[in-house]
């Protein structure tokens, strides 16, 4: 880079460093604190320069790495330190012993995980892992079939309620009759899922021939209204104030204690994170799969080659739909208490942010993504103020360096080789 670049790029850097001060001087520099019943205002100077000069050096670093990323060619791969570490792993794992080995050790780590960490580690992996199924879900109707559903949110809360009304109507009468109340968490499972696939080919009927932001903005409607109707049900769904005391599932009618009950249901959701991996994988393995693919790619085309698009659109929202009602389930049956405002947009913003942070269509990237979200939140508590500027940074990081995500899908490539007419000829040889 020569001078007059170089020169360019500060002066760009120190704007970048002024604009940000300026948007970030309420939230860094003010402090409101209230005293006696009063506000008083708290002007940190001290925070000011520092913010500025990390401001400047990160937007300068930026660019420059920008300017790499754009003149370092297509042609000549760019090797760094973490390409042969990278490279390094992927050739270690092609072993069949160190490849079972790793598996071996995983799997360890999985059933030790609830008796070495306890139980508020237990509770956290837990919800990490409901949204590992949320974003697998979401993954087929955004990855595979390129439909954005931003009300995903609203079938998560049809498996939540579809085990929380189940309880407060049918579970009197299961204690008066003498019958487990630990059956309807089995019973509800299935059920959920079968509500909320019915609930996602209502929502694909009026969504049919829509797409890109229309699609989009009527989703999000739908998850908005659905929410609202379980706020304004109250005789019915609760209310505002939910529905409370939703049974844990119980072990062989044993009631298990808080402690116990949490191991229980980890395990739970470690065989149905396990059951949605193998079940999304063989979806995009089958002919279902590859129609989605196409269909995300061009509809036109596609309808043209013979695909049914009204049917693969309402299979894809049934799938994703099947999937987020058994999560509703986990997540009442672990937190015990449900209400409308546990499924808001923001929850379907959180499970998109999920596919797009790890690489959309990719099932390793969407697991990353959902563990990330919910795991470093939890572990960084400190900076839960400043989440949504951490949110909003990571996302253009990732958007401009790895537009594909952190874990991007490997996708099947086929070559053709040209082969000369002698190949063909028995006898011949070159």
């Amino acid at each position: 880079m020569n001078r007059k670049n170089q020169k360019s790029e500060l002066i760009a850097s120190l704007v970048s460093t002024i604009w940000f001060v300026i948007l970030l001087f309420p939230f860094l520099v003010m402090k409101v604190n209230v005293t006696g019943g009063k506000a008083v205002v708290i002007f940190r100077w001290s925070y000011l320069p520092v913010i500025a000069i990390s401001i400047f050096v990160l937007s300068f670093l930026w660019r420059r790495a920008l300017e790499w990323n754009q003149h370092r060619g297509d042609k000549t791969p760019v090797r760094t330190p973490l390409s042969g570490i990278r490279d390094f792993i992927i050739t270690a794992l092609r072993r069949k012993p160190i490849k079972l080995g790793v598996m071996a050790l995983l799997l360890l780590i999985v059933l030790a995980y609830p008796y070495v960490l306890g139980m508020y580690h237990t509770n956290i992996m837990i919800t990490a892992l409901i949204y590992v199924m949320l974003a697998l879900g979401l993954n087929i109707v955004v990855g595979l079939g390129g439909l954005l559903n931003l009300g995903y949110a609203a079938f998560f809360a049809v498996g939540a309620y579809t085990y929380g009304l189940l309880w407060k109507y049918a579970g009197p009468a299961f204690i008066s009759a003498g019958i487990d109340t630990g059956w309807l968490f089995w019973i509800a499972l299935p059920s959920a899922g079968v509500i909320a696939v019915i609930f996602g080919i209502l929502l694909s009927l009026p969504v049919l021939r829509l797409r890109g932001d229309y699609l989009a903005i009527i989703t999000l409607a739908f998850g908005e209204m659905f929410r609202m109707v379980l706020q304004n049900s109250g005789p019915v769904t609760g209310g505002a104030t939910g529905i409370s005391l939703i049974p844990r599932p119980w072990l062989f009618g044993i009631r298990l204690p808080p402690r116990q009950a949490a191991t229980y249901i980890y395990y739970i959701a470690i065989i149905l994170v396990i059951f949605t991996i193998f079940v999304v994988r063989r979806i995009e393995d089958s002919r279902v799969g590859r129609a989605l693919e196409a269909m995300r790619e061009d509809e036109v085309a596609c309808e043209a080659m013979g695909v049914d698009l009204v049917r693969n659109k309402m299979a894809t929202f049934a799938l994703g739909a099947f999937w987020a009602g058994i999560a509703g389930v986990l997540l009442a049956a672990q937190t015990t208490y449900i209400n409308p405002d546990s499924f808001t947009l923001w929850e379907s913003i959180m499970v998109l942010m999920a596919i797009v942070i790890g690489g959309t269509g990719s099932i390793p990237g969407a697991i990353g993504g959902a563990l990330i979200l919910k795991l470093l939140p939890e572990y960084f508590r400190p900076l839960a103020q400043y989440r949504m500027l951490i949110y909003g940074i990571a996302m253009i990081i990732i958007i401009i360096f790895k537009p594909d995500g952190l874990i991007p899908r490997n996708r099947k490539r086929y070559t053709f080789v040209e082969k000369s007419a002698s190949d063909s000829v028995p006898g011949v040889q070159k």
